[in-house]
């Protein structure tokens, strides 16, 4: 077990419906993540990919929902843990890249502000140092003119570069696992890309380990080392990213990646115009 980073067994995850019974929603969830792995989640909407992350982090309503299973880091168990604790591993061991960057911040104050306020809860670093670090980090992903994007609100900056910002403040303290639930659905081709380059930039330069969730099969083929497939709050297929798509066994997976766009082009023969 210490190879892992992290290790999720027998997971199951019940929402109290308003009649007071408990409605399963993910079922079974068994999977472990080594250093530096990116493991790509797929699924259709509703099939239990988000869930089984905020389960991760433990975000769900302890009051109306039931977390049963392990779910360890660095061999620590955390499912149950004291929200206290919690909140300490939250951000510096465990960071979330949400799909819309604009819920990832407070629209009353600047990106400076929220960026010092991060790295301050999880060290000890006065806030000309946090600053100091949050401009270096900014740097070192291509952000430009990092000085003045942290004066900026959240909403004075693009879907692309915003969501930049908030893979530079999950970097920043070198988290061991990034979850990144849909980090390049809101954004265009161009974003994609650099979204997804920042990424792997991260896990080649720090060794973070990345559960990647996505409805994007052409982004989990060209990130991920090995695939997650889920159905209906269960997993129904791992594998390889390579066995996955080559090899697919689950005639589910068969299905998804059925779906993907394909251009079929008809060859017309060529004739000379004179």
């Amino acid at each position: 077990m210490e190879q892992f980073i992290l290790s999720v067994s027998d997971l199951q995850v019940a929402v109290k419906n308003k009649e007071g019974f408990f409605t399963t929603l993910v079922k079974d969830i068994n999977f472990e993540m080594k250093k530096g792995q990116i493991l790509g989640v797929v699924g259709e909407s509703g099939s239990g990919k988000t869930v089984t992350s905020m389960s991760i982090l433990q975000l769900h309503d302890r009051k109306t929902t039931q977390v049963g299973g392990s779910i360890k880091l660095h061999g620590r168990e955390l499912n149950g843990i004291g929200n206290n604790d919690m909140r300490n591993i939250r951000g510096k061991d465990i960071a979330f890249i949400m799909q819309n960057p604009m819920n990832a911040f407070s629209p009353v104050f600047t990106i400076g502000h929220q960026f010092v306020e991060t790295i301050q809860s999880h060290t000890p670093l006065k806030k000309k140092q946090a600053k100091e670090l949050a401009i270096d980090v900014m740097k070192s992903v291509n952000l430009p003119e990092p000085d003045k994007l942290l004066k900026k609100y959240p909403f004075q900056l693009s879907g692309g570069m915003l969501q930049r910002v908030v893979i530079s403040m999950a970097a920043c303290l070198h988290p061991s696992v990034i979850i990144a639930d849909e980090p390049t659905t809101a954004l265009d081709l161009h974003n994609q890309l650099l979204v997804l380059r920042l990424l792997d930039k991260i896990r080649t330069d720090y060794g973070t380990s990345i559960l990647l969730i996505s409805h994007d099969l052409g982004v989990i083929s060209e990130m991920a080392d090995d695939v997650i497939v889920m159905k209906q709050g269960r997993i129904v297929e791992k594998a390889n990213v390579f066995d996955l798509f080559d090899h697919p066994q689950h005639e589910y997976t068969k299905k998804l990646l059925k779906t993907r766009p394909t251009l079929y082009l008809q060859k017309q023969p060529y004739t000379y115009q004179f």
